[in-house]
């Protein structure tokens, strides 16, 4: 089992508080430059029920997930780059809930779970000091009690390793 894990370049897992968006994260290492990322947040969206929804925004309770697979982190390893906290360039398949209350858009009351499934590009980079941030962006296919369509997906996250477990080559 030991030997499995040797070698990797992700964290095997961290816990991090996330300022911007304000809730909890998770990332644990899936294979060697791959890990799963679950957050719950109170998370600042588009508003995809209206009929101009990207120039509309809210604060939704939401829980994302990201396979992210880190492309960079031997290149920033051999250069002498930091990769602690998994810091590096991900594209990753995405996924995300928002659990909002009842509310009206356009004069139309919008009730339910809505959500959406694609795929971003990011960066995360994160500091001995823990200090960690990421950001990404890209598309996601929105459904919910609203017609779905294709919008942007932009997620960032600004906070502080609060717990890790610390398996990396790197630095």
């Amino acid at each position: 089992m030991i030997n499995a894990q040797f070698g990797k370049n992700c964290e095997v897992r961290q816990i991090k508080i996330n300022l911007f968006n304000p809730g909890l994260e998770y990332e644990m290492a899936l294979g060697v430059n791959s890990t799963l990322d679950f957050r719950v947040a109170w998370q600042a969206a588009i508003e995809p029920a209206s009929s101009k929804p990207i120039e509309d925004y809210d604060f939704f309770p939401a829980i994302t997930v990201q396979n992210r697979y880190y492309h960079n982190l031997n290149s920033r390893d051999r250069r002498g780059r930091q990769i602690y906290g998994n810091s590096g360039n991900y594209i990753a398949p995405t996924v995300a809930f928002f659990s909002p209350d009842d509310r009206i858009v356009e004069n139309r009351l919008v009730k339910g779970v809505h959500g959406y499934g694609g795929l971003v590009y990011g960066l995360q980079r994160s500091y001995n000091s823990g200090l960690s941030f990421s950001i990404d962006a890209g598309a996601g296919y929105y459904v919910g009690p609203f017609r779905g369509g294709v919008h942007p997906v932009v997620n960032l996250s600004i906070g502080w390793i609060i717990s890790e477990k610390r398996w990396c080559v790197g630095r």
